[in-house]
């Protein structure tokens, strides 16, 4: 049986402060709002079983201190005029909690239950902190700590940190100390910086670079209507969602970025590219790369939301695969410089390109979200199989299927399992069958371990 509790996590003394919303704040938020009731699917959710055990009191008090450490927890949003968001840090308040108590067999299932009542509503930013907070526990121990927050707040790079240093606040550490030592970025900071004379360059060099590539690049690369003529015509599809699990991509690609001088990043974009345009017929590609714009020591420390797309254009990428990869490589430094941006401007200078039919096809989508500092053999030990072995081992599955998105024909996400790297995929049936996916993925897979192959590492 399962009892309802409800109780508060008080924050006093904290830093606080007001000002404009910082480029990744903007760009999230005005994603989330358009969505309305769909906006839960980009909420962030963590269910965290505790070992050993610890009372609430020591829970919340870890907490208290995380919300301490990073001002994106305890932060409002709230629009200022047409073309205006303004970032509200909160140096003090309440925030809920919920909590489920059960027996310890019965807490899985319960965190689980609790997860999706905390992450499956939207938050309402100009009233509540982009956080919250579930306690599963039994006998009197918190077995299960259970943590939603929005996009806003964070990017799965942020939510990497802020678990890194709960982990350490857990063991211990103070807030006070932690930034001592690793001083981070917080949003008031960054948006100070990016409203300076350097920021603004920065932010139109980066839409001008865009904007130049996108005039350069493929009108279409797939065959079939653009992506906003399919949303008109089918607005009630559904795009599959395909997992490809590859023991056999994990080793080869390290093997491979290893031979070439590039990083293992570089060799799975490049496959991609050089596949996609080896499928479509089109010499050039083009995608949005999500960046994490974590390019400085405080960036890289920092729990907010950091990361946007950068517009990679690779020409001539049917050529062959060992050149798609070295010149992704070069490409992908510049398109990462110009990463960071006023979303909301950028966005209307796209659309006056394609409103003069002068855009390139900018509906493909690749996110690499592994941490480099957790990899797939951390954990497991790596095999000694050759590669040709390994690829049996191979698992392709269809997890779900997801509402129309727009402006997307592809999107991949790369992750890290454990012995293994995956491939998510998510595309418009319109555009590329399963059949198509399918062809995708294990292309991509198969050029990596080819190209291993062939320079002596099966």
């Amino acid at each position: 049986m399962t009892t309802v509790e409800r109780r508060t996590l008080a924050l006093d003394r904290a830093r606080a402060g007001t000002g404009p919303a910082t480029w990744g704040q903007r760009a999230i938020w005005g994603v989330v709002t358009r969505l309305g009731d769909d906006a839960p699917r980009y909420n962030l959710r963590l269910d965290l079983p505790l070992a050993p055990p610890r009372p609430a009191s020591r829970v919340l008090a870890d907490l208290t201190e995380l919300l301490r450490m990073h001002d994106s927890l305890h932060t409002r949003l709230l629009p200022d005029g047409g073309d205006g968001l303004e970032q509200v840090v909160d140096g003090g308040g309440e925030l809920p909690v919920e909590v489920r108590a059960c027996s310890a067999a019965e807490a899985p299932e319960v965190g689980g239950a609790l997860m999706e009542e905390l992450a499956g509503r939207p938050f309402d930013h100009a009233r509540e902190w982009p956080f919250r907070v579930g306690l599963v526990e039994c006998g009197g121990l918190v077995h299960r700590l259970v943590l939603a927050a929005s996009h806003t707040a964070m990017d799965l790079w942020g939510e990497g940190r802020m678990l890194r240093d709960l982990r350490l606040i857990e063991s211990g550490e103070s807030a006070g100390a932690l930034l001592l030592a690793r001083p981070a970025l917080q949003p008031l900071e960054a948006a100070e910086l990016q409203a300076s004379p350097l920021g603004r360059r920065r932010d139109e060099a980066a839409r001008r670079y865009w904007c130049e590539r996108l005039a350069a690049g493929p009108r279409r690369i797939l065959p079939g209507p653009a992506a906003p003529d399919r949303a008109a015509a089918d607005p009630d599809r559904r795009f599959p969602n395909a997992l490809l699990r590859s023991p056999a991509l994990a080793v080869a690609v390290e093997r491979v970025a290893r031979r070439l001088g590039v990083s293992d990043a570089a060799v799975l974009l490049g496959a991609a590219s050089h596949r996609l345009a080896r499928m479509s017929g089109s010499r050039d590609v083009l995608f949005q790369v999500v960046v994490s714009n974590r390019f400085q020591p405080a960036a890289a420390e920092s729990v907010s939301t950091m990361a946007q797309e950068a517009v990679f254009l690779l020409t001539d990428a049917d050529r062959d695969f060992e050149d798609a990869v070295r010149r992704t490589r070069s490409v992908s430094f510049g398109a990462f410089r110009h990463a960071g941006y006023d979303k909301w401007a950028l966005d209307r200078e796209v659309a006056r390109l394609v409103e003069r039919g002068e855009a390139a096809d900018h509906s493909y989508w690749w996110n690499d979200t592994r941490d480099p500092a957790d990899g797939p053999f951390d954990t497991v030990e790596r095999p000694r199989s050759p590669l040709g072995e390994l690829l049996g081992r191979t698992e392709l599955t269809w997890p779900t299927e997801f509402l129309p998105r727009a402006n997307v024909s592809m999107a991949v996400d790369v992750l890290t399992a454990p012995g293994a790297l995956e491939l998510a995929m998510t595309a418009d049936p319109a555009v590329l069958t399963r059949e198509g996916m399918e062809h995708f993925l294990r292309g991509v897979e198969e050029s990596v371990v080819a190209e291993a192959v062939a320079r002596g590492d099966g």
